[in-house]
């Protein structure tokens, strides 16, 4: 029995309402071939200025002008081809038209790759007179600031010429694993329940995880695993030149270490990085305090890996269906105000969003999109309340792309991760709190508190290991080790025993799990799902305590994209992430969370 027969449905029978609007972007692909070639020519007619930045004023505003227009385009040309290929990654035509957008991008680097070397050879006060002299300059002050920054790993002309040649080069180890993980990878399939015959997949993975049945989940553990330990020699091989290429890159362009490298672009300290790991170890007793809890709740003589996801309490045995999910969210997020909700109705609408699982389908969620384009929404919705949880954490980001991008120019229209990681997790918070608030049955508020200790687990707790998971296995490179499975596997297993605790019974399957971490790939990455979870918590807290003061600082940050860096622009919402007191807070509350939920059990 395969996903078209049962669980996943196929796309050509779902209706276009629950599917992202793509032709908005382009409605005849035809156009999509004719801006292909006009990006090449405007990255052509863009050489024209090498060698001329420092000459005027008003050279150097038409050179950024027409950066900015040639990189719109090429960013619209490969938003498309990747969500069309996302839709499907077995579809031949997509993967080819990804991999043509792909090979713009390295062209058009290639030829721009003047730019910024040439423009930081300049002396700063030229720039800065420059930025009084001509007003079209006055909105790049800060891109400038940070380039100037980076002055001194930026390389000469010719050799970022060949590195951004390289580009698309450097990324295959991410681009074979999205393939092999996505496209070719098959975990078979268990009986259910209800004695049907179930697909693994990765979508259905941690519903089939959460389930009562203690047979089904050890089963779809060991046979996902399976699979992907008959491949971890291949894995291992690509994640391992992931990391040589970080290290590699940091220390060409005089960076003191790959995560040094990673970071610097938010402005970001190693030291914010540090401060996290060590915040969450101090808090690590009350993590073992839920796991010990966990094993005394399910009534279990030895608590295992796979036991980690099923709910402490009765879960809802209803489906809630999308429109049901769509309108709990907005009941949610109420405390946002009435200009916020009418820009996420507006997104439903207009087919910001593709809401279920298709075979060949890119696994778990995300918001994308482009600065001239809808924020889109690419979920597989499977009717449950962690997918309403789903819904809101996702538009939370494209919320953000929305008021970022109607209010600042191209230059600033994005926004880091450190950031965006924060505003998911407000609207995923609110939610929470609104279920907590009007749920008066015992058992239902148990169930509502189990979820929230299970963000707070794989959130800060899970996902503060798999930073240092990953900084581990840069300093080995860094210091000449090779990352062989059976080293990563070791790694991985470590830290396992140590976040986890003394009651869990490590099983050799959870040591290959950072063999299916997608992101893992985009390096020093997730470190800012654990950052952006204690930010939420402090700022959901001001926008319910303080109403609409908080309300109007916090759509003011939304609207600031990459104007600034990242941790002063938090400042803007009530929060210093300089400091470690928001993990604290953050702790005190799972610990304080914790305490509630022992006494309702």
């Amino acid at each position: 029995m395969n996903a078209e027969t049962q669980g996943a449905k196929r796309r050509e029978d779902i209706p276009e309402q629950y599917k992202w609007d793509l032709d908005a972007m382009y409605p005849d692909e035809a156009q999509w071939e004719e801006d292909c070639r006009r990006a090449e020519e405007l990255a052509q007619a863009f050489t024209v200025y090498s060698g001329r930045l420092g000459k005027d004023p008003l050279v150097l505003a038409s050179a950024l002008k027409d950066r900015d227009a040639m990189w719109l385009l090429v960013e619209h040309i490969y938003t498309y081809a990747r969500m069309r290929r996302d839709q499907d990654n077995r579809d031949s035509r997509y993967q080819a038209m990804c991999d043509k957008a792909g090979t713009l991008i390295a062209k058009v680097s290639a030829m721009c790759a003047f730019f910024v070397p040439e423009l930081l050879e300049l002396p700063a006060e030229t720039v800065v007179s420059a930025v009084r002299e001509e007003p079209d300059l006055a909105i790049y002050e800060h891109m400038f600031k940070a380039l100037f920054r980076r002055k001194p790993h930026v390389l000469s002309v010719q050799e970022e010429s060949l590195l951004a040649q390289l580009s698309e080069v450097l990324d295959v180890p991410g681009e074979v694993f999205g393939m092999l993980n996505d496209a070719d990878l098959r975990f078979g399939s268990v009986i259910d329940e209800d004695g049907k015959e179930v697909e693994i997949t990765h979508g259905r993975y941690t519903s089939l995880m959460e389930s009562t049945d203690r047979r089904l989940r050890k089963e779809t553990f060991e046979k996902l695993y399976a699979v992907y330990t008959a491949h971890k020699n291949t894995l291992a091989t690509g994640y391992s030149y992931n990391c040589k290429t970080d290290v590699i890159s940091a220390r060409i362009r005089k960076y003191g270490s790959a995560l040094e490298a990673a970071l610097s672009g938010d402005d970001v300290s190693t030291e914010i990085y540090e401060n996290l790991i060590a915040c969450v170890h101090k808090a690590l007793p009350q993590f073992h305090r839920y796991v010990a809890l966990r094993k005394k709740a399910l009534g279990l003589s030895e608590i295992h890996m796979y036991d980690m996801y099923t709910r402490l309490t009765d879960s809802p045995k209803e489906k809630l269906p999308y429109e049901a999910a769509l309108a709990i969210v907005k009941e949610g997020l109420a405390p946002l105000g009435p200009d916020y909700l009418s820009h996420v109705e507006e997104g439903i609408a207009s087919r910001w969003i593709d809401v279920y699982e298709t075979p060949g389908k890119t696994s778990g969620a995300y918001s994308f999109g482009c600065y001239d384009s809808m924020p889109y929404i690419l979920l597989n919705y499977d009717e449950t309340l962690k997918d309403a949880f789903t819904i809101a954490h996702e538009m939370g980001h494209s919320m953000h792309s929305y008021y970022t991008r109607h209010a600042q120019p191209y230059v600033y229209g994005d926004h880091s991760i450190f950031t965006a990681e924060t505003v998911s997790t407000v609207n995923e918070t609110l939610l929470m709190k609104h279920l907590l608030k009007k749920e008066q049955d015992p058992a239902k508020r148990r169930y509502l508190l189990n979820h929230y200790l299970d963000a707070f687990r794989g959130t800060l707790f899970r996902q503060t290991m798999f930073a240092e998971f990953e900084k581990l296995c840069h300093e080995a490179v860094e210091q000449g080790e090779v990352l062989t499975a059976d080293r990563l596997c070791q790694i991985y297993g470590g830290l396992n025993e140590l976040y986890f605790g003394p009651d869990t019974v490590v099983d050799e399957e959870i040591r290959m799990e950072w063999a299916r971490i997608p992101h893992f790939y985009r390096s020093f990455y997730v470190y800012k799902y654990a950052t952006g979870y204690s930010a939420a918590q402090a700022i959901s807290e001001r926008i319910l305590r303080e109403g609409a003061p908080a309300v109007e600082a916090y759509i003011e940050f939304l609207k600031s994209g990459s104007s600034d860096d990242p941790i002063e622009l938090l400042k803007l919402a009530g929060v210093d992430m300089s400091t470690p007191e928001p993990v604290e807070r953050a702790t005190e509350t799972f610990a304080a969370l914790l305490d509630e939920f022992e006494a309702l059990l």
